[in-house]
């Protein structure tokens, strides 16, 4: 399963829009949104995006408590299962335990992408481009065997995508 992953927008509608066309079109079939989504018209992106979608809650989005029915909005942390893969998401890097297969998290506006005992910790970096001229996302692909993340880049005014790509042998649960 291919899982596009991006943070950090910050009220930068257009360039979450953009990047999540980029999910879609390289494959997502889901999308999660890692907090700090700042502007309702990101909710609105990716409910009509075509894919199934979460969003946890950042620490600059109390404002949007008002539509936590409406979209699909958690609070961290927050577990759930998919593809058959424990997943753990936050905004905050505060709960960095491996109690989950895939720990999520944005806040630090820095693409990260590290597998330690089994467990791999990522953040798609900012989708803004606050704290650089880059608007940052990552696909995950989840196989039975496999976590393969590609780390997606565009310089702001650039319409091409560079990326890096990495690969980690699950361990046997």
């Amino acid at each position: 399963m291919k899982i596009g992953i991006l943070s950090d927008t910050h009220r930068k509608v257009k360039r979450s829009q953009r990047n999540i066309e980029h999910l879609l079109n390289s494959g997502a079939e889901f999308l999660i949104h890692a907090g700090d989504i700042g502007d309702p018209a990101v909710l609105k992106q990716l409910k009509e995006s075509g894919v199934r979608y979460i969003v946890v809650y950042g620490n600059n989005d109390a404002h949007l408590h008002t539509l936590h029915n409406r979209y699909n909005l958690v609070q961290e942390p927050h577990y759930f299962l998919l593809a058959k893969t424990k997943f753990k998401l936050m905004h905050l890097p505060f709960y960095m335990q491996a109690d989950a297969e895939v720990v999520l998290f944005g806040h630090t506006h820095t693409f990260e992408c590290d597998f330690k005992n089994g467990t791999l910790f990522l953040n798609p970096g900012e989708s803004c481009a606050r704290n650089k001229p880059l608007s940052e996302c990552a696909m995950l692909e989840v196989s039975e065997t496999v976590f393969h993340v590609t780390y997606y880049h565009r310089k702001i005014k650039s319409k091409h995508y560079d990326a890096q790509q990495f690969r980690f042998e699950r361990v046997a649960q």
